[in-house]
């Protein structure tokens, strides 16, 4: 299946149907008068999350949804039929914006979550409803209220606990290979990951969902290499785990590279809790790694913590770090929802 995390439709609610302007004219009745029913209400457009997608691919093949117009009235108080609804079925973490591709309509995090996107017209007035003592006989009828056409922008971004960064090649995929049940690509060339890939990692019988994203190049906020399109996909973790090539010849710059690329894409993801591992030591002598260590240390103002992902070591105590954040953010939040639902 193709990954795809951005897609533009045009969608438009149905438009209610006419009021119907009819009398009753029956033999060996006594009484006639006006018997127009109303018409039919439009249908609405909805979106709704449902488990089993992590794509929008479907979007790219079908990008008009319009929903069903309401039939019109008929005589004998006859009310038009409804105008069948349309939902837009997304995957969970799907962000709803407008046509500027910045206002936001809706979030939607939970399976199940559903928004109304286009309300349908309502259906207009027949003439029966227009019947007073002083016109007992009103031929006019309401015609029905319009449809809501618009365009609208669906992001997707994964819902991940924790997000790996790093330039090209620092073994991002290798660690998510090697931690997880996730088989994304992995070669001895740059850009070897396309798009986003989740995977979940367990650790202590606990588990969390790890997501890997395209590797970040100098300049990426101004579109060089694959840009920043995939750093929405991070936004939602709780923590960062923030690679390094152990068999680069400037490790502190690497970590500048990246720790910049971060800040100019957006405050929220550069404020993220982070950790920094120096990666691919297997392949470094013991001077060597202590050398770069002590420069990344003073580059990131903290731990650096040293591991390769191809023979496994040092992954535990990363994977114990990265659950440590995890769960304490998770105990804030759950604390936070407590108080909120709490009533003096």
């Amino acid at each position: 299946m193709k990954f795809l995390d951005l897609a533009k439709v045009t969608i438009r609610s149905g438009s209610g149907g006419n009021g119907c302007v009819s009398f009753r004219r029956e033999k060996f009745v006594e009484y006639g008068g006006p018997d127009g029913g109303d018409g039919g209400s439009g249908g609405d457009v909805w979106a709704e999350v449902v488990p089993a997608l992590n794509t929008l691919i479907d979007f790219r093949y079908q990008q008009h949804f319009f929903a069903g117009n309401g039939r019109p009235g008929m005589g004998s108080q006859r009310t038009g039929k409804d105008g069948d609804d349309i939902v837009l079925k997304v995957p969970q973490g799907t962000e709803i914006l407008d046509v500027d591709g910045e206002t936001v309509i809706a979030d939607l995090t939970t399976i199940g979550e559903k928004v109304l996107l286009a309300k349908g017209g309502n259906g207009g007035w027949g003439n029966l409803r227009f019947k007073t003592s002083t016109n007992q006989s009103p031929r006019k009828g309401n015609p029905g209220q319009e449809g809501v056409e618009r365009e609208i922008w669906l992001r997707l971004k994964l819902i991940a606990d924790a997000g790996l960064a790093g330039l090209p090649n620092a073994g991002k995929s290798t660690f998510l290979a090697a931690t997880s049940n996730a088989r994304p690509k992995i070669a001895d060339y740059p850009f070897t990951t396309l798009h986003p890939n989740l995977g979940v990692v367990g650790i202590d019988q606990r588990e969390f969902v790890l997501a890997d994203i395209p590797g970040l190049i100098e300049g990426a906020s101004e579109g060089r290499g694959l840009g920043d399109q995939f750093l929405g996909h991070i936004e939602r973790c709780a923590v960062l785990l923030h690679l390094v090539d152990g068999t680069s010849e400037d490790v502190a710059e690497d970590f500048r590279i990246i720790d910049h690329e971060l800040e100019l894409y957006s405050e929220v993801v550069y404020d993220k809790p982070r950790i920094v591992g120096l990666n691919k030591i297997d392949a470094l002598m013991d001077e060597e790694i202590a050398e770069k260590r002590a420069a990344l240390e003073e580059a990131s103002g903290g731990r650096v913590y040293l591991l390769s992902g191809a023979t496994g070591k040092g992954v535990t105590e990363v994977l114990r770090a990265l659950w440590a954040e995890i769960s304490a953010q998770r105990a804030e939040a759950a604390a936070e929802g407590d108080d909120e639902s709490w009533q003096p």
